[in-house]
C-alpha cells in the first residue's frame, strides 16, 4: 500500500497551522490510523475520516467510536464530497494527490480550505500554477506552501520531502 504515516510529533503541528475551529466539518483523506484525526477532534472539528484500507478503517472506527468522527471506507479519488461547506486537513496517499485536488476543486465543490501534506515538488507545482489546469483555480482560491516536512517526519520515511499545500477560498 506504500503507506508512510506521520511521525507522532508532526500531526499537531499540521492541525495547528491549519487553524481549525470548533464545529467545522473537516475531511481527513487517507486517515490511516488517525494521526491527524486525533488532533482534529481535540480542535473541536466534526471529522470525516476517509480510509481505503479495510483494516485501518476498522481500527479508526474502534478508536474514535465515542468521538465526532465518521469513518468512510472509500478511494480518495472517488470520494463524494459534502454538500455543505467543509475543510480538508489530510496527508493523502501521494499517488492520489492530483485526482484528489481535481475533485476538491471541481465546479460545485463546497471546499472552503485545504491543508494537504503532499510531495514537496507536487505542492510547489500546484502553488505556482504549473499543474495542468491549476490556473483556473487561482480565480477562486489562494494556493501557497505552508509547513515543510522532511522525510523523517514519516515512519518509514518516503524517498522525498513533503510540504503542506494550503488552499484558501477567496
Amino acid at each position: 500500500w506504500g503507506w508512510h504515516p506521520l511521525d507522532s510529533r508532526w500531526p499537531q503541528l499540521v492541525v495547528d497551522a491549519a487553524g481549525v475551529r470548533p464545529g467545522e466539518l473537516v475531511l481527513d483523506v487517507g486517515a490511516g490510523l488517525g494521526a491527524l484525526t486525533a488532533p482534529l477532534v481535540r480542535a473541536g472539528a466534526q471529522v470525516v475520516a476517509v480510509e481505503l484500507h479495510p483494516g485501518r478503517a476498522d481500527r479508526l472506527r474502534r478508536r474514535f467510536a465515542d468521538a465526532p468522527v465518521t469513518v468512510v471506507r472509500a478511494d480518495p479519488a472517488d470520494l463524494r464530497l459534502p454538500s455543505r461547506p467543509f475543510r480538508v486537513v489530510s496527508s493523502p496517499p501521494y499517488n492520489v494527490s492530483t485526482a484528489l485536488l481535481k475533485r476538491l476543486l471541481a465546479p460545485g465543490s463546497r471546499l472552503v480550505s485545504a491543508d494537504l501534506v503532499l510531495q514537496r515538488a507536487v505542492a510547489i507545482r500546484w502553488s505556482r500554477g504549473d499543474a495542468p489546469g491549476a490556473n483556473r483555480w487561482f480565480k477562486h482560491y489562494d494556493l501557497s506552501i505552508g509547513l515543510r516536512l522532511p522525510r523523517k517526519a514519516f515512519t518509514p520515511p518516503p524517498h522525498v520531502d513533503s510540504a503542506v499545500l494550503v488552499l484558501r477560498k477567496r
